[in-house]
């Protein structure tokens, strides 16, 4: 007996000291944080700022980022059925508890301890407030001993009403909405009120998990959910039985509803998002109500878009058919809940299995029949759903083949028929140089149950396509100012948001050589008559190997023009013609062109185009070239200003090219603005001769894809890399520079040249863009005139002479005169010396 009686004595001082220790060690944890912990009376004053929002340079939307879809609501406007069902989902005791709710952190402190993870949470609503407004979401111990603390101020100062309003109007969705305001109108286009009590339930699900319980994306596992809500929603009392029995069993309802943004323009708008960030901060660029207005043409952007798209889908056509995108989709959202993964749903699967039950027989009731496919297509309705057209592709599901007719399903149900000739593209790709057989019916090329995707063509009829495999650009810059006028930077930023204009590091390839010929006419040393030699040339590489480059045809000129040289793209001449200027010069000549010197390789190889240089760059020197030689600093943030308003926050003043400038002026007005002048880097004449030699590579050289056109004012160049990994195409008039580039992503081949990947699309471009518009063409410098030379050797002819060729050149930089050819038989015949030349008697 005594022993007992020791034994209890003992326990008792031992739990009471443990105790103790603990009201010790939570005194002791407050006199440390709280001095460092967030005013929780800041969120009595709180405001939900406005979003970020991106403009055209016309006021054409063309993004939105932050918090743009909450819309605050106050406590008495929440239907007292969706309070229920948040409370039955994250926090049943809410109007009961002080903050905390020592229950949860118990159970949560087990199952962690047990399982090594957290499946009922834990956190109060009111720690969740604490934790989205006042603290960072980093996982430590010390945050959640912060979040406990201020959520015990907060209960003290505010009333738990407008803590829960807090909460409600601040909780992340999914498909970014904020808010249960918001999340009513994104999944069901409706207000609040509105909602059925199954609905309320399906937005109270999405807290815990948005992407997993997504109604959308994840809609079998978002049932599970629900009704999990509804079973507690009963058991809590808060509905009656015939309340419950309704709700579980009613099928899925949510569908997309998006903010439409006027323009699409998507790599550009995050260009402009990750400047707001920069410039302002995370917080404030997505809370204070800025508006950033770019230079984007809201004509010219769409024709961007579709011209890049457009021709990487007909590259990607003429390479052969990689498969479905996904295979044996389920019909019946029933068959998809049946092999839905279980994990992550274990809170709501041990709660009972009533739970399971239910969620089945309302995705039973989700059957969808449409007319002319048999069965429940529920399922394939909601992957149809919550897969995203990627520019002009739309998803689509196989319904049934029949010889050689494909039926396909795309959104709403919609049923399309696929001819042979929408079909028969479809040869098996095997490589970038390779396709196998072509297919002989429908049911070699996809089943039922296929994810495939679809597009219109001209004539409105379809016609089956896929995801491309390779990836574009194209920068359009207005020359004169260098202001980003359009940019397309992959085939769409949902696919891939990866921006190649301004991210990209490739090859440049050939048309990187114009501004080696530039280099050239710039110093006075050559002329688009100057004749090199294109013949083999062997030289150290830096290593114990030998460089033996070669031009793309294989064969050799021997003395060519460099007008010539250029138009053919001749490889062999434009080394030489580098090696002539000095290497360490030229790198110089271009880093004034914008060409960061420090990606510029230092060795021949530079005249090939070797340098890794991004689009936007390569269109930058493009656009020099086509304003006469001024350096114009590629920019599209036009003006910032916040509010509704739009009280300017700050503008742009970027340099500008000036033809009718003279030397020495520093600034011009324009439009009643004042700009300064952009530095010139080139001789106005030098970039003239070049612009000139820049047509014959349309007319007569690489770039006769772009005669269709019809246009005198449109110059350019091919270019194509080793391997044929990239491929390029840039031009110019007077008022657009525009570049084009196709590649892979993964550097393999694309098995093209420029002419036949990149420069179709640009010539798409430009007819959209230069419809109905005048030619625009530079005047005629004073410094150039014209004389006439001889083909072969690049010289003058003196008056009298016949034969020869026009050609252009600086009046300060002419070439020598040819030689008079004289001919000794037709001298002794005549018997006059100095009579026996071809001129003189001819």
């Amino acid at each position: 007996m005594k022993f007992i009686k020791t034994l209890f004595s003992s326990v008792f001082w031992l739990l009471l000291a443990g105790l103790f220790a603990v009201c010790l060690a939570i005194a002791g944890a407050a006199i440390y944080f709280i001095p460092g912990l967030p005013d929780v009376r800041q969120l009595q004053s709180y405001e939900l700022q406005t979003p970020l929002r991106i403009y055209t340079s016309d006021d054409k939307l063309i993004g939105e980022f932050g918090d743009e879809r909450r819309m605050p609501v106050d406590f008495d406007e929440i239907p007292p059925q969706l309070i229920q069902a948040l409370l039955a989902a994250e926090d049943a005791s809410y109007f009961d508890h002080q903050g905390v709710d020592p229950k949860g952190l118990a159970r949560a402190a087990v199952e962690l301890g047990a399982t090594g993870s957290i499946q009922s949470g834990g956190s109060t609503i009111t720690m969740q407030v604490a934790r989205n407004y006042l603290l960072t979401l980093d996982r430590t111990y010390v945050r959640k001993i912060r979040e406990i603390l201020l959520s015990l101020q907060m209960e003290r100062i505010l009333s738990k009403e407008k803590i829960f309003e807090l909460y409600v109007n601040k909780i992340f969705l999914g498909h970014r909405s904020y808010g249960i305001a918001a999340a009513a109108k994104v999944y069901y286009d409706r207000e609040l009120s509105e909602l059925s009590l199954a609905e309320m339930a399906m937005i109270a699900g999405l807290p815990k998990a948005p992407s997993a319980f997504n109604p959308l994306t994840n809609a079998e596992r978002a049932l599970i959910r629900r009704n999990w809500i509804l079973f507690r929603m009963r058991e809590l009392g808060h509905i009656d039985q015939a309340e419950y029995e309704e709700a579980v069993q009613e099928p899925v309802t949510a569908k997309r509803h998006q903010v439409q943004l006027e323009v699409d323009a998507d790599y550009v708008a995050e260009m402009a998002r990750q400047f707001a960030v920069t410039r302002f901060g995370k917080e404030r660029a997505y809370t204070g109500g800025y508006n950033i207005h770019t230079t984007l043409d809201s004509r010219l952007q769409p024709m961007a878009q579709r011209a890049l798209a457009n021709g990487l889908i007909a590259y990607d056509t003429r390479h052969g058919w990689r498969g479905v995108e996904e295979e044996d989709i389920p019909r019946s959202l029933a068959e998809a809940q049946d092999r839905t993964e279980r994990r992550g749903l274990e809170e709501e699967l041990d709660e009972s299995p009533e739970v399971i039950e239910t969620a089945r027989r309302a995705a039973e009731r989700s059957e969808t029949e449409i007319d002319g496919v048999d069965g429940d297509v529920s399922n394939w309705l909601q992957v149809l759903e919550r897969t995203p057209q990627l520019g002009p592709l739309y998803p689509a599901i196989v319904v049934e083949n029949n010889g050689r007719e494909m039926r396909v399903m795309i959104h709403d149900g919609q049923l399309l028929t696929l001819d042979w000739q929408a079909l028969s593209w479809a040869r098996p790709y095997r490589s970038a140089r390779s396709r196998g057989a072509s297919p002989n019916n429908a049911a070699d090329i996809a089943k039922p149950g296929d994810l495939v995707r679809v597009m219109q063509r001209d004539d409105e009829s379809w016609r089956l396509s896929q995801l491309p495999d390779a990836q574009g650009s194209l920068v359009v810059l207005e020359p004169q100012t260098g202001a980003i006028l359009a940019l397309q930077a992959g085939f769409d930023f949902n696919a891939s948001k990866f921006n190649r204009a301004t991210q990209a590091l490739r090859q440049s390839g050939s048309i990187f050589k114009p501004f080696i010929y530039l280099a050239g006419l710039n110093s006075g040393e050559m002329t688009p008559a100057s004749v090199i030699n294109d013949a083999p040339i062997v030289l150290r590489d830096g290593s114990r190997n030998l460089w033996k480059p070669s031009n793309s045809s294989r064969d050799f000129l021997g003395p060519t023009r460099l007008r010539v040289a250029l138009a053919r793209s001749r490889n062999l001449v434009t080394i030489r013609l580098l090696q002539s200027l000095g290497l360490s010069e030229t790198i110089d000549f271009l880093g004034d062109f914008g060409f960061d010197k420090s990606r510029l390789p230092n060795g021949l190889s530079l005249a090939l185009g070797s340098a890794s240089l991004t689009p936007l760059e390569m269109t930058q020197g493009y656009a020099i070239l086509a304003n006469g030689g001024f350096r114009v600093t590629p920019w599209f943030i036009e003006r910032v200003t916040q509010g509704e308003d739009h009280n300017l926050v700050e503008e742009a003043n970027p340099e500008v090219a000036c033809r009718s400038c003279p030397e020495g002026q520093e600034t011009v007005d324009i439009d009643g603005k004042s700009y300064r002048i952009a530095p010139r880097v080139a001789d106005e004449g030098a970039v003239y001769l070049l612009r000139d030699m820049l047509r014959e590579v349309v007319e007569r050289g690489t770039a006769r894809g772009a005669l269709p056109l019809n246009r005198e004012d449109i110059v350019g160049k091919t270019g194509t890399t080793n391997g044929q990994r990239d491929t390029w195409f840039a031009g110019f008039n007077n008022d657009l520079a525009v570049t084009v580039w196709v590649g892979k992503d993964d550097n393999s081949s694309t098995a093209e040249y420029g002419a036949q990947a990149a420069l179709p699309i640009w010539v798409d471009f430009m007819g959209q863009a230069l419809e109905g518009k005048p030619e625009s063409m530079p005047e005629r410098p004073s410094s150039i005139i014209t004389r006439r030379v001889d083909a072969a050797t690049g010289r003058l002819l003196r008056e009298g002479q016949g034969g020869g060729i026009q050609e252009l050149f600086r009046a300060d930089f002419l070439p020598s005169t040819q030689p008079v050819r004289v001919n000794k038989t037709i001298e002794e015949e005549s018997s006059s010396q100095g009579t026996g030349t071809y001129e003189a008697i001819f």
